[in-house]
C-alpha cells in the first residue's frame, strides 16, 4: 500500500473586503510633516534624484571615454565621484518613503523630471568633460540647497540635515573637478 502524504490544510477563504483594503491601502508612511510638506518636499527629492541619477550616468560616461596623458588621474577620479554619487541615490529615495510620498518608478520617469543634460556626443575632449561635470556638480548642490529652504520652511530637519552633507560632496567634486582642469 502505497504512503499517504498528509494533506495541507486548506486556507480560509481571503476576506474580499479586508484584501481590497489592503490593495487600494496608499503608500503612506505617517508623519507629523503634513500633506503640503509631503506633497512639496517628496517632489523636490524626487527631482534631485532625477538629477543624482543624471549625473552618476555621464560621470560614468565620461570615465568610461576618458583619454589623454591624464587618463589614469581622470579616469580613477571620475570612478570615485561616481561612486559617491551613486551612493546617494537609495537614501534620497528612502528619505522620499519615510516622508510617506512615492519616488521614482521607471527610468522615463527620471527622464521627464531631470533638469541636468545629458551628453550623448560621440567624443567630448577631457577638458570638456571636467568642464561640464563641474557646471552639473554646481547646478546639483544649488537645486540642493533650494530643497533645503523648502525643508525650512516645513521644519523637516531630517531631510535638511541630509541635503547639508551632499551639498557639501557636490562642493568638494567641483573643486576637485575645477582644480583638475586648471593649466599652469
Amino acid at each position: 500500500m502505497a504512503d499517504k502524504k498528509p494533506r495541507a490544510k486548506a486556507a480560509k477563504p481571503l476576506d474580499r473586503d479586508a484584501a481590497r483594503k489592503r490593495r487600494l491601502a496608499p503608500l503612506r508612511t505617517p508623519n507629523a510633516l503634513g500633506e503640503d510638506a509631503v506633497r512639496d518636499i517628496s517632489a523636490e527629492l524626487n527631482a534631485l534624484l532625477a538629477d543624482t541619477l543624471a549625473l552618476y550616468l555621464k560621470t560614468k560616461n565620461f570615465h568610461w571615454h576618458m583619454w589623454g596623458p591624464s587618463f589614469r588621474d581622470y579616469h580613477l577620479l571620475l570612478d570615485e565621484q561616481g561612486d559617491q554619487i551613486y551612493a546617494t541615490v537609495d537614501p534620497i529615495a528612502e528619505r522620499v518613503r519615510k516622508l510617506g510620498g512615492t519616488t521614482l518608478r521607471s527610468t522615463g520617469h527620471a527622464a521627464r523630471l531631470q533638469r541636468l543634460a545629458d551628453n550623448d556626443a560621440d567624443f567630448v575632449t577631457p577638458q570638456d568633460m571636467l568642464a561640464e561635470l563641474r557646471e552639473d556638480n554646481q547646478r546639483l548642490a544649488g537645486y540642493m540647497r533650494a530643497t533645503h529652504a523648502l525643508c525650512d520652511e516645513y521644519g523637516d530637519v531630517a531631510t535638511a540635515s541630509l541635503l547639508e552633507v551632499w551639498i557639501d560632496e557636490a562642493e568638494r567634486r567641483t573643486w576637485f573637478l575645477f582644480e583638475s582642469a586648471r593649466t599652469a
